[in-house]
């Protein structure tokens, strides 16, 4: 039977479903079977992608008219050394069964990202990055060893070391040079399932930057929010969370708190009411009075300082406080646009950014900022310096305009040397990409492509609009 089979033809979306395209979809459970589709592939002409958990607020899983393996399937933890910390999985195994099978032995993921519904397929093949990157660096570096399936059929294993240059490519690759089929992380080792957090307020840009800057040497975790409907000297206004491990022996129910059931995040508000309902009565606000309205409310309760303990899950994973909260935006979605922007030009660029946003009549309603460090990872987003990300709500009148304004975004950024974060941004060009790649970066990834993939089985709507456009 062909891989092309009307049976299998659905339309996906992306995680803002603001994007979508029709595909046939398999999901594979053994390694053979992606095999099967890449002989397929070879003998008839499609293209085929690579999807996790289906996050990424842009292209990166979608594939019009082709093949997309949907890698869920594969979900097995194959190995775990809780002596050493190092655990070897599956491509489609998620954080959240990371986080729950490490933690009760006094480990956590060295990297996460802000849901934990991401598979670590889809954290390697996009490099993501967490609250800690300016000590922690990327997921990347903390990847032991990987074996992938290239398209061409044969398996190669990767360290740092040996075949370091496809290590470095793979990884923040996109899933455009082979498929991960087993993948050994090292975690990091924990005395409590609790984190101590201080959050203060930061009064405008100036402010939000230094808090970053200043605090980041300080903890282990640091992460600001950004009020964009803000203007005029509040902009820039935001909340800071900085967190720290707590020690050894200063947790007495550690044994307690390390349990997945006491990280488990609520379903419900006060043991009431679910969550699985909130973005319906959020729909009424995602606009722009309502969610200035919002987000000042939220900057006043911000002025009182605080000090608590937190668990890990509550911390890290902020996007699944809310299910399907991205449903909120309606029927158009939302879109994200995240820039890396180095330490000196910062400042400038992003008032540039925010400025234009409400001249336009766009402004972001969530704003999100990092502290970041460079990689060495071939297509890398990493910058010394500091990332900010804007959600933008998409709706059938203003799609044309924030498709332009995101344009204006990424020429704002380029002149102040930034960079892009090939899982948010969906209007980025191939001009732009050249840009903050370099043809060097370009040429070697290419260079990899032709030998991994000469066939160009591996595609997805990104590359094609990044690097085939």
């Amino acid at each position: 039977m062909s891989p092309l089979d009307p049976r299998k033809f659905t339309r996906l979306e992306n995680f803002g479903h603001s994007l979508a395209a029709p595909s046939f979809v398999y999901r594979p459970v053994e390694t053979g079977e992606i095999d099967e589709i890449f002989r397929a592939a070879r003998r008839d002409g499609f293209t085929v992608t690579l999807r996790g958990g289906g996050r990424s607020y842009n292209d990166a899983a979608l594939n019009g008219g082709g093949v997309v393996l949907d890698l869920g399937g594969l979900s097995r933890i194959l190995d775990w050394d809780p002596a050493a910390g190092r655990v070897r999985v599956e491509p489609g195994v998620t954080l959240q069964q990371l986080w729950q099978k490490v933690l009760p032995d006094g480990w956590w993921p060295p990297v996460v990202s802000g849901t934990m519904y991401t598979t670590l397929g889809g954290c390697l093949g996009m490099n993501i990055h967490g609250k800690n990157n300016f000590v922690a660096g990327t997921i990347g570096e903390h990847v032991r060893e990987f074996t992938a399936l290239l398209p061409t059929g044969a398996t190669v294993t990767c360290t740092p070391r040996k075949n370091g240059d496809l290590f470095r490519a793979m990884i923040g690759g996109m899933g455009m040079l082979g498929v991960f089929i087993s993948i050994t992380l090292q975690m990091k080792p924990m005395h409590s399932g609790l984190l101590a957090v201080s959050a203060y307020p930061v009064r405008n840009l100036e402010e939000q930057l230094c808090a970053l800057s200043a605090g980041a040497p300080q903890h282990a975790y640091i992460v600001g929010w950004l009020d964009a409907t803000a203007r005029g000297r509040g902009l820039g206004r935001g909340q800071i969370h900085a967190a720290d491990y707590l020690p050894e022996g200063t947790d007495p129910e550690c044994q307690r708190t390390m349990q997945v059931a006491y990280q488990t995040l609520p379903a419900t508000m006060f043991g009431i009411f679910p969550k699985s309902l909130i973005h319906h009565f959020m729909k009424p606000f995602m606009n722009n009075p309502g969610t200035w309205g919002v987000n000042t409310t939220k900057y006043l309760l911000s002025l009182r300082r605080g000090r608590y303990r937190q668990s890990h899950a509550s911390f890290h994973f902020l996007l699944d406080y809310v299910p399907d909260w991205e449903l909120a935006y309606g029927p158009g979605g939302l879109v994200q646009y995240q820039s890396f922007l180095p330490l000196a030009t910062a400042a400038d660029a992003w008032r540039a950014l925010l400025d234009l946003s409400h001249r336009r009549g766009l402004p972001s309603y969530l704003g999100v900022t990092k502290r970041h460090r460079p990689d060495e990872f071939l297509l890398s987003h990493g910058v010394d310096g500091f990332s900010l990300a804007l959600d933008f709500k998409v709706t059938s009148g203003n799609r044309p305009r924030l498709a332009r304004i995101l344009q204006e975004f990424d020429e704002i950024v380029l002149q102040a040397g930034g960079r892009f974060y090939f899982a948010k941004n969906s209007e980025t060009n191939p001009q732009s990409a050249r840009r903050f790649l370099g043809q060097d970066a370009i040429a070697r990834f290419m260079a990899l492509k032709k030998r991994c993939d000469p066939q160009h089985v591996l595609e997805s709507d990104l590359y094609r609009r990044v690097f085939l456009g």
